[in-house]
């Protein structure tokens, strides 16, 4: 077994064609480390609707520059058969370890194959990649992040030509060409031959930014961001500059993009002490709001002062259902979408405004697909404000219609939490948590899937559980995928693997009816003792 390890790393090191990657596996291979040999090369990446993401290294089970060609190659193949041999391939990147690299690989293999490539000029958000697609006309998109995952991740998110993100079978066709590549030396990758775009493209972008704000409307909401390590800033700032908004006061620690992200254990918004910097510039400077973005800016998150005087960051539910409200407020038309494991608030706001209302999987590839999208929106503080212009999640034109939200608010002496109280006057208090557990060993995930599966809980916090639903099945509505949803008396949980991270997500939604302004605070103590209660017992009965 030893000899067949080593003498697969040998192959793999011969091919490979980064000497920093070479150097750390060659060291493997000297020192016979069986163990950390056998964890990067017990499989591949798998390539799927996420694309690929993992942590950078040596070997087939990691992100690197043979892992990033043989993808590539393998896109290529696909866009052959598919017709589109002749087709342009547009490629983004963020700043991540090797991100330039990978952008640079997926190019020349594009031109190799005998495509046309085009790079975006430098790091930029991933919704100018989505927007650039459509734009120059490509048949496919690549953009190289690994979003908000932790410094040593990247990752290859592949798009098709109507802009939005692969889903099935194109994931299968795509993992299949990948696997038919027999040898990198078989994968010509010229020197030169694609495009570096100008600013043109960028200047594109920003102009139909000004396309989601309503002409003539408040822009004077105090504004503190943070690109969180991120490629957010200068775009943030040039799309904020052209709508007149104030300067947003930047967290200057955390303004300029670093792979390294020093400040933060996660660079995610959602993950606890991520926006404490954030909040510390907030207290010094008495903003109206706090936003953020993740490091490839394609989420927006935001936060408010409480009525003690502490900031808090709002739930993606809650940004969500405030961003539907405004847009309604502004005469939207057409259709409302999430994903099944957001709030059911969205489909209350859209029918009391007579609008299209539809659910969909996780992931804004499914969401972008809706026909007749007016705006989409995904818990994970994912918000699709101009699907005509991103069919993707986008946090640089959703902190802009939620900083005009802001003004409008405070225009008339009311504030985000107001808007809040009285989306729960006319459609109950929709109380949102989620219980997330992140693992080494993959197994634990299945195993707790299986232990649902095989005793499904019949009650949680004391509620009856009237539906239970294996959507690994599908339904009417959604095509199969893993995952288990929990109809309540008055609740919803849904219980899926994470597609991006070694994590179990489960999704709980408890919707409390309220009468009137006083009864706010007793809605959201009993929401609040509702959702505890639920997270607690469907841990118990997950094993978790």
């Amino acid at each position: 077994m030893t000899q067949d390890l080593i003498a697969r790393a040998e192959a793999w090191l011969a091919e490979d064609p980064d000497s920093e990657t070479r150097e750390e596996l060659a060291k493997l291979i000297e020192s016979a480390d069986v163990e950390e040999l056998a964890a990067r090369f017990s499989g591949t990446l798998q390539f799927g609707t996420a694309g690929l993401r993992g942590e950078l290294g040596a070997g087939p089970m990691r992100m690197n520059r043979s892992v990033v060609i043989r993808a590539a190659a393998g896109l290529a193949a696909y866009l052959k058969a598919k017709g589109q041999g002749d087709g342009l391939v547009v490629i983004g990147y963020d700043a991540r370890y090797k991100s330039a690299d990978f952008a640079r690989d997926t190019a020349a293999v594009m031109v190799g194959a005998g495509l046309k490539a085009t790079v975006l000029p430098r790091p930029l958000p991933t919704p100018v990649l989505a927007y650039a697609i459509r734009h120059l006309g490509a048949v496919a998109g690549v953009e190289v992040t690994a979003s908000h995952n932790p410094p040593r991740d990247n990752g290859y998110k592949v798009y098709l030509g109507d802009g939005s993100q692969i889903v099935p079978p194109a994931d299968a066709e795509i993992a299949a060409e990948i696997d038919a590549v027999a040898s990198l030396h078989d994968v010509p990758r010229p020197e030169s031959g694609w495009e570096v775009l100008g600013e043109e493209v960028l200047d594109a972008y920003l102009a139909r930014t000004d396309a989601v704000l309503t002409e003539g409307s408040p822009r004077t909401a105090n504004v503190v961001y943070t690109a969180m390590h991120g490629v957010g800033k200068d775009v943030l700032l040039a799309a904020f500059a052209r709508a007149g908004f104030p300067e947003p006061v930047l967290v200057a620690e955390q303004a300029e993009p670093d792979p390294a992200f020093p400040t933060v254990a996660f660079p995610n918004p959602e993950e606890p002490g991520a926006m404490d910097l954030a909040f510390a510039t907030a207290r010094r400077t008495d903003p109206d709001i706090v936003l953020a973005n993740d490091p490839d800016a394609d989420r927006c998150a935001a936060a408010v002062k409480g009525r003690d005087g502490e900031w808090r960051m709002l739930r993606g539910d809650e940004v969500g259902a405030l961003l539907a409200a405004h847009l309604v407020s502004k005469g939207a038309t057409g259709v409302f979408a999430e994903s099944i494991v957001s709030s059911s608030l969205l489909g209350r706001i859209a029918e009391a405004a007579g609008l299209g209302y539809e659910e969909t999987l996780t992931g804004f590839k499914w969401i972008a697909r809706v026909d007749g999208l007016r705006y989409g929106y995904e818990e994970a503080l994912g918000y699709c404000v101009d699907p005509e212009g991103v069919r993707d999640k986008d946090g640089i034109t959703a902190a802009l219609v939620f900083a005009e939200l802001a003004s409008a608010l405070k225009e008339q002496g009311r504030t985000v939490l107001d808007l809040l109280d009285e989306l729960a006057l006319a459609h109950g208090l929709h109380a949102t948590d989620q219980l997330s557990v992140r693992v080494e060993d993959l197994t634990v995930i299945s195993d707790a899937m299986a232990r649902l599966r095989e005793q499904p809980p019949t009650s949680l916090a004391g509620l009856a559980v009237t539906k239970a639903e294996d959507l690994t099945e599908g339904t009417e509505q959604l095509p199969p995928t893993d995952g288990l949803r929990y109809y309540l008396e008055g609740a919803r949980v849904i219980v899926r693997p994470s597609g991006t991270e070694p994590k179990l997500k489960c999704y709980l939604e408890v919707v409390v009816p309220v009468g009137s302004a006083e009864e706010l605070d007793a809605a959201r103590a009993k929401g609040a003792e509702l959702l505890a209660g639920i997270k607690k017992d469907l841990a118990a009965a997950a094993g978790i």
